[in-house]
């Protein structure tokens, strides 16, 4: 039997969205209006926030189609033939070197005190924003607003976002809501956090007593690990491995990216670790197949693969910030996530 890998995850919903994209009906402004009303009714019943002045707030939002298309086609909707000459650049690599030797200190600081290797860390600023160069375009309000309200195929998950982003406001957190930048889907700071990840997981490091994700390194650092550590990662793991396939090998159809498997039992189905590895035959794992430069790669990757997608559900991403931090480490001589 040919091999065959067929690998669908069900968190990954950029891809169909971009295919689905005009597969619903715009809502009409007085569709919008209710929805914006029984939004603010239902906040302020759960909060001590009033309904006028929720209201008065999302008055200040605009509507940006230009983040409608945005979201229509996302990066990850490509092949990873397409994806990784994105992030693995030359610049790219050269800059988080620079970085990461530049912030070694700290970096390595918060390597100790969560467990997470440095290099991973520098990647995932680099991945999110360039190490900070890169310029944050659109109001949060007026993401969150525009695709929770005008974005029928994803409202519920963006409403919830600008639900939370109402409620960071405090001594921790005194910005503005209309005065906050991100992305077009309403990330924020240098590692590109939503406001729900800024709710469970953003740490006031420097001990200032308030997190700032834009102007304080220490925070934006220590935050990202806290997010790793807070979704599984686990100090000292294994990441991922491109696998030798035999010709026999079982066809294997993973739901996600969750290691349900082990290395054993992968190994009897066909699929060995084509590189060396610190994985036990009792490690969990799972399969993904990609269409890389030269063809199919078939990877085997770990819990600590499924940490990094976390961060976005698109194993995509999860490869490139892996590939990157590898390729950082190996210049600047740092130890590399475990492979």
């Amino acid at each position: 039997m040919t091999f065959r890998v067929v690998f669908w995850c069900a968190c990954l919903a950029f891809a169909s969205l971009a295919a689905h994209a005009r597969a619903y009906d715009p809502p009409t402004p007085a569709q919008v209006t209710a929805a914006q009303k029984q939004f603010a009714a239902d906040l302020a019943r759960d909060t001590d926030l009033s309904e006028a002045d929720i209201l008065a707030t999302l008055a200040k939002a605009r509507y940006q189609q230009s983040i409608i298309d945005a979201i229509s086609r996302p990066a990850e909707s490509k092949s990873w033939r397409e994806y990784r000459p994105i992030f693995l650049t030359d610049a790219r690599i050269d800059g988080g070197v620079a970085f990461y030797r530049a912030n070694r200190s700290l970096f390595d600081r918060v390597e100790k005190e969560f467990g997470v290797p440095a290099p991973i860390l520098v990647a995932i600023i680099g991945v999110e924003t360039n190490y900070g160069r890169t310029p944050t375009r659109y109001r949060v309000l007026d993401a969150l607003t525009t695709l929770g309200f005008y974005y029928p195929p994803r409202a519920d998950f963006f409403r919830g976002e600008l639900r939370q982003l109402f409620l960071l406001h405090g001594t921790t957190f005194p910005y503005p809501i209309e005065s906050l930048m991100g992305s077009y889907a309403g990330a924020m700071g240098w590692g590109q956090f939503m406001p729900s990840s800024i709710a469970k997981f953003a740490r006031d490091e420097d001990g200032d007593g308030k997190i700032d994700l834009w102007n304080s390194l220490p925070d934006i650092v220590a935050s990202i690990a806290n997010y790793f550590v807070g979704n599984g990662w686990q100090t000292g793991g294994p990441v991922a491995v491109r696998a030798k396939v035999s010709a026999n090998a079982r066809a294997v159809t993973p739901e996600n990216l969750k290691p349900v498997y082990t290395v054993q039992q992968l190994a009897e189905w066909g699929y060995t670790p084509a590189g060396k590895t610190d994985a036990g035959k009792d490690t969990p794992a799972t399969l993904i197949k990609l269409e890389g430069e030269d063809g199919p790669e078939v990877w085997i990757t770990f819990q600590n693969f499924y940490a990094i997608s976390r961060y976005n559900r698109s194993p995509l991403y999860s490869l490139a910030v892996y590939q990157l931090s590898q390729e950082i480490a190996a210049q600047v001589g740092g130890k590399p996530a475990a492979k």
